[in-house]
């Protein structure tokens, strides 16, 4: 594949609210960026206080085949399974926080 062919995204990925007001919505990840925060500017859009306007997104790398979750500047961090990250490679069971929401990653059998 040439430098500037995208990888397509793999279907069968998505994101679950587990706790909260939101909890039990699911967003399919069928795009390789989604940003996820409070601000009418993200793509999923929460209106959660403890949240930032643009908290963190979720994407996917074809090179590295994977999806990852990269905290975009936030006052209160993201933590994956209990651990305060940048960036991080998820796998399928991750536990995502943002503030108060918890989200649950299932991703597509590699």
């Amino acid at each position: 594949m040439g430098s500037n062919e995208k990888v397509p995204v793999p279907a069968g990925g998505s994101i679950q609210i587990q706790s909260g007001f939101y909890e039990g919505l699911e967003v399919l990840l069928d795009r390789d960026w989604l940003v996820i925060g409070r601000g009418r500017g993200a793509d999923m859009v929460l209106a959660e206080a403890t949240i930032s306007r643009a908290h963190a997104a979720i994407g996917y790398d074809g090179d590295i085949g994977g999806f990852f979750v990269q905290d975009l500047g936030s006052t209160n961090g993201t933590l994956v399974n209990g651990a305060k990250t940048e960036r991080q490679t998820l796998k399928s069971g991750d536990e995502v926080r943002m503030g108060r929401l918890i989200i649950g990653v299932t991703l597509p059998a590699a």
